[in-house]
């Protein structure tokens, strides 16, 4: 059997009781490791499987399943995934590789980014399309996503907005030499990830992402705990001047507030905006929140 277990977003006391069985249970267990990443290192969650685990990167996971997969027609194989198996299709991919292989699979769900913004005090069904964002470069600085909330804010609806990760990526030099040399991880900051916003709206200049009519929540490691995890509220202008340790550790998201905003989403997500006055007036004044009267 083939099973893709997810983890949750904390640490190693966050997987199921159904997963951590499974993976007592296999022969071997793989953690998927550039997708997302878990607040604790391996060491830790080997201690507590007491398993030992092998690291996928993205060449393993995306060009070598075979690897992976091999004998798990005869024994139990696994690949933990951060968060919930489903949350990105490279785990979408490899199960068909293993159906067409006719290797049973079983995948154990967990709580991911995708349903804990509901810590924002926004409410879930009231998001749209999800996006990712890219670090920028001098020479590329994709804008699609911007597409993409412009729709769910014709919408009213809610965007959350992934931000990039770089884990175990080469240079443009090493990799055109074919040398496997690493840059040090990187992680997008919510104040990089606003900045790169703003500088997209300047250019395409539709208002949907109007610096100081536009609410924002920021999350740092939802599912932390009150001393690890950090939620952030206010205009993106706001946002973009608050301090960068007031958002905390990574991983960051964020989240673009749709004009659907419900009065009980405005009291909830007070408790963490920058300034109540200034989030309560764009709620009423912009958002049209009139029951804050």
């Amino acid at each position: 059997m083939f099973y893709i277990i997810g983890l949750g977003l904390s640490d190693e006391k966050d997987v199921t009781v159904r997963g951590l069985e499974a993976i007592k249970n296999c022969a071997r267990v793989y953690l998927e490791a550039y997708t997302s990443i878990l607040m604790v290192q391996k060491d830790r969650l080997e201690a507590f499987y007491g398993k030992e685990i092998i690291l996928a990167d993205r060449d393993t996971v995306e060009t070598q399943s075979d690897e992976i997969l091999h004998n798990a027609d005869k024994e139990d194989v696994c690949l933990l995934v951060v968060g919930d198996p489903f949350g990105a299709t490279t785990h979408t991919d490899i199960i068909l590789r293993a159906r067409a292989l006719k290797i049973p699979t079983r995948v154990i769900h967990n709580a991911s980014i995708m349903n804990a913004v509901g810590a924002s005090g926004l409410q879930l069904y009231n998001f749209g399309q999800t996006v990712s964002l890219v670090f920028f470069t001098e020479t590329w600085k994709p804008d699609s996503f911007y597409d993409r909330i412009k729709e769910n804010a014709d919408l009213g609806l809610h965007t959350l907005v992934l931000l990039d990760i770089k884990v175990k990526e080469q240079s443009d030099e090493n990799l055109a030499r074919g040398r496997k040399i690493y840059e040090p991880p990187r992680y997008m900051s919510i104040p990089l990830a606003v900045s790169q916003l703003i500088e997209i709206e300047s250019i395409r200049s539709t208002g949907t992402l109007d610096p100081e009519r536009t609410l924002a929540i920021g999350l740092s490691r939802v599912g932390g705990g009150s001393e690890d995890q950090r939620i952030v509220a206010g205009t993106l202008k706001e946002l973009s001047e608050h301090s960068k340790e007031a958002f905390g550790e990574p991983l960051h998201s964020l989240i673009i507030v749709g004009k659907r905003l419900h009065h009980l989403e405005v009291d909830y997500a007070e408790e963490f905006s920058i300034n109540k006055n200034t989030w309560r007036a764009v709620a009423k004044n912009v958002y049209g929140c009139t029951a804050l009267d």
